[in-house]
């Protein structure tokens, strides 16, 4: 039997506390958004919410509900990719090399998936404004939840979709390709990336809009697919028929008219 050597048993024990530190910080994304969906309950209460405008609170719990959704939905998606940067920054501090945290590196994903909240409130906003939405945040139209299914599906099949895809299915030629030293730069290469996951999986999310913002059974199934799509072989094939499906529903959706 191969002895363990000190080096190797630090690098597994480092394996073991990030892998349960992503799974604590997703495990805690998902705990807020069963409370949340527990506390929208009172139907009666949310329809009287949602025939005036919105206050400033009401905008940031909606906007803080869509932060913490794209934590629980994405970071499992993405741990390979910080697991692949965390273990080749202890190799480097091993040999006397000052690299930057694993947190500064996911702070650059938190920084896109934070963009893309604040654009997926103001959507939430614009379409509750025009009675497009249900008080269980589901849309109302069959027009623009079959229109979503369509651009949804078709845009599984485009090649920026293809792009982003690729560069979250292969963390190794990712940081080959764009790495940069420093604090910043470690930043710098978690936005980049996180770019990258919401480039590859923001239709997918729009999805939330058709089966209800906080229906979490909805919320699992969009955030399971976008983990095989990202971490099997079966992702890229998988990914195409999808759209292809989601294209030929959504033009029912319409054509029927049928309620959502």
């Amino acid at each position: 039997m191969t002895a363990v050597t000190p080096m190797e048993a630090l690098l597994k024990r480092d394996r073991v506390v990030v892998l349960a530190g992503l799974a604590g910080v997703t495990g805690l994304a998902w705990f807020y958004l069963i409370a949340m969906a527990a506390g929208m309950s009172d139907m009666g209460s949310m329809a009287v919410l949602r025939i005036k405008p919105w206050t400033g609170l009401e905008f940031l719990l909606m906007f803080l509900m869509w932060a913490v959704m794209m934590v629980a939905m994405m970071l499992p998606g993405a741990a390979p990719m910080m697991l692949l940067y965390g273990l080749f920054v202890r190799k480097q501090r091993a040999r006397g090399h000052v690299f930057a945290s694993v947190g500064l590196f996911a702070a650059g994903y938190l920084l896109a998936w934070t963009a893309y909240s604040l654009a997926a409130t103001l959507l939430q906003w614009g379409l509750e404004q025009a009675a497009l939405l249900s008080p269980m945040m589901v849309t109302r139209s069959p027009i623009l939840g079959g229109a979503l299914l369509i651009a949804a599906g078709v845009y599984q099949w485009t090649p920026v979709k293809n792009a982003c895809l690729e560069n979250c299915r292969s963390p190794v030629d990712f940081l080959s390709r764009h790495w940069r030293h420093g604090n910043s730069g470690a930043v710098a290469m978690g936005l980049h990336h996180g770019l990258y996951c919401v480039g590859c999986c923001w239709f997918l999310m729009a999805l939330l809009f058709v089966g209800g913002v906080m229906n979490l059974l909805w919320v699992a199934a969009i955030a399971g697919f976008i983990l095989i799509e990202k971490a099997t072989r079966f992702g890229v094939v998988g990914g195409r028929v999808t759209g292809a499906l989601l294209t030929v529903i959504g033009a029912f959706v319409m054509a029927e008219g049928l309620p959502l």
